[in-house]
């Protein structure tokens, strides 16, 4: 069989977030393998416990011999965020813009892992030589600086990766999308084109940045009291707009969240933000004038520890809003957070302060390509195949049927762990990889069905009991059994320990308590009387343990 070359996403298709993509060369029994980021994805309040969602590595480890290296494109955290749980287990090369390895690097030192021998910093629109791949890097735009789309050239042809972008007339800060370049590589041929489908649904285009910044100013120019702006921390564009918002209107500017700092610092040592203000420490705000002060803080999707949800709540040590000032949320609601941001914002409109949001004023553009966007990226690159990912089941449904409008011969629809073999007249999917979810317990990675996953989820919906019996050295009961419980519906609490005591010690008394070989007939036959009783009192089946102790 003759070389050939393979692309396999085990994460980020069929879904936004978690993106993770492997690149493949070679003779079937000898391929040389690429990845193309690393990501994670966000926990919802089905997963109790559960914050971080990893993509499941382990097709990749068994081959990490043969694994050249990994390959960022930008540093949002679903598309950088679990590189620093996955890569000890491969130890490989990392390759990166200086934006992104200085995030990176902040989070290995937070691991306490140093990865010096192996990150490498790559300028922009350079080239990294991984033989058999030839990888040159294309700057886009996003909502994030240095986004790159990435040539992937092989001896079976080229393939376009294009990352998150779109098309920004005026991003503001960074360079602007280098479409000179696309039209080249366009015009040497593209055999497939892996794309972005966040906004295939969308007619027009995404909008600019620096039109965001003309809405922002009027919005602030007009407001008489304290501002308070939340917008994605990784947003550097957005952050030097409410800098340059806060200098035409002669306010101060407080960073609040602790990423909101990082990402500020990260983009000071790689050159941006230079030109702005000074931020002043929110801890010195309290002799500020309320008219003369903008917060830019982190939470805009309303998480519990983020800075929005405690200033909000009263909570915030350094931060005060009171009747008359004004919340700007300054990004979109992302599906899953709406009945949170809902409850957020009524929460602060009853405490009389207004709430500003894409819905009510132009305050927010997305990073990601709308239809016009796609069109030119399409007419470009006029590839012979296109492979969508970043996109739901919906997503990238419709953007098959885009390509197919855009006269792409051979356009595919892929799930997490397709392999398709991309060389050739056209893709097609021959095999199937493992693949799947690692969820972080704490700081264990676990699977969805794991027995920790799974109690929580019951002591969540159902409630957890505990009981303690207690045997003297004459084999009789001492006292009482001791009754705990925790999440149950109960309203006079001493009489339902008490009614559950009795049904223990009546049911005790049909075992021999002098024999250790009944004491696991005796745990099991309790635990199913008290579970009987609860779910006749209250409907509830609680997690239920039950200790045998003899004294």
């Amino acid at each position: 069989m003759k070389n050939e070359l393979l692309f396999c996403p085990l994460g980020g298709a069929g879904e936004i977030g978690m993106n993770m993509n492997l690149y493949a060369y070679g003779h079937p029994e000898n391929h040389k393998w690429i990845i193309v980021d690393i990501g994670i994805t966000f926990a919802d309040d089905t997963l109790p416990g559960i914050d971080l969602i990893l993509p499941d590595t382990g097709f990749i480890e068994d081959r990490k011999d043969n694994l050249l290296g990994i390959v960022l494109t930008h540093a949002h955290e679903d598309h950088i965020g679990a590189i620093t749980y996955v890569w000890p287990k491969l130890k490989c090369r990392i390759f990166a813009t200086p934006f992104t390895a200085a995030l990176v690097i902040e989070k290995f030192k937070e691991k306490k892992i140093d990865v010096s021998n192996y990150l490498k910093i790559v300028q922009l629109n350079s080239t990294i030589e991984l033989d058999p791949f030839k990888i040159e890097l294309i700057s886009l735009t996003h909502s994030i600086i240095e986004p790159n789309g990435l040539k992937i050239e092989t001896p079976a042809g080229t393939v376009l990766h294009t990352g998150d972008w779109k098309y920004d007339y005026n991003p503001l800060v960074g360079g602007n999308l280098n479409t000179q370049r696309l039209k080249e590589i366009g015009e040497q041929g593209v055999m497939c084109m892996i794309c972005d489908s966040t906004n295939v649904l969308n007619s027009g285009r995404a909008g600019s940045e620096g039109d965001v910044r003309k809405s922002l100013l009027k919005i602030i120019e007009r407001l008489k009291k304290r501002v308070v702006i939340t917008s994605f921390a990784s947003n550097v564009a957005r952050m030097e707009t409410i800098f340059y918002c806060a200098k035409k209107t002669g306010r101060q500017i407080s960073l609040v969240g602790r990423s909101m700092q990082r990402i500020f610092k990260a983009a000071r040592k790689c050159g941006y933000l230079s030109d702005v203000i000074e931020p002043i420490d929110c801890r010195d705000v309290k002799n500020i004038s309320r008219d003369k002060i903008i917060y830019l803080c982190t939470g805009s999707q309303g998480e519990p520890l983020g800075a929005m949800n405690r200033i909000s709540n009263y909570i915030h040590p350094d931060v005060l809003l009171e009747a008359g000032d004004t919340v700007i949320f300054s990004s979109k609601i992302i599906p899953g957070n709406e009945k949170k941001l809902s409850k957020l914002h009524n929460q602060l409109v009853r405490e009389g302060i207004e709430v500003i949001t894409e819905e009510d004023e132009f305050v927010h553009v997305s990073g990601h390509p709308n239809r016009d966007d796609l069109k030119d990226m399409y007419e470009w690159i006029k590839p012979n195949s296109v492979i969508p990912v970043h996109g739901e089941q919906r997503h990238m449904l419709e953007h098959i049927n885009f390509a197919k409008k855009m006269q792409v011969p051979y356009p595919i629809k892929v799930e997490n762990g397709d392999i398709i073999r991309v060389s050739g007249q056209s893709p097609e999917v021959y095999d199937k990889a493992p693949y799947g979810k690692i969820y972080l317990d704490g700081t264990i990675g676990v699977d969805e069905d794991s027995k920790s996953i799974k109690e929580r989820k019951n002591i969540s919906t159902n409630g957890y009991l505990n009981v303690l019996i207690l045997i003297n050295s004459n084999n009789t009961v001492y006292k009482n059994p001791i009754i705990n419980f925790k999440g149950l519906p109960v309203i006079d609490i001493e009489d339902f320990k008490h009614s559950i005591q009795n049904q223990i010690i009546k049911s005790l008394k049909t075992f021999s308590l002098n024999s250790k070989n009944q004491e696991e007939n005796i745990i099991e036959t309790i635990k199913i009387i008290c579970r009987k009783y609860i779910k006749e009192k209250t409907g509830k089946k609680p997690i239920t343990n039950i200790n045998l102790v003899r004294l």
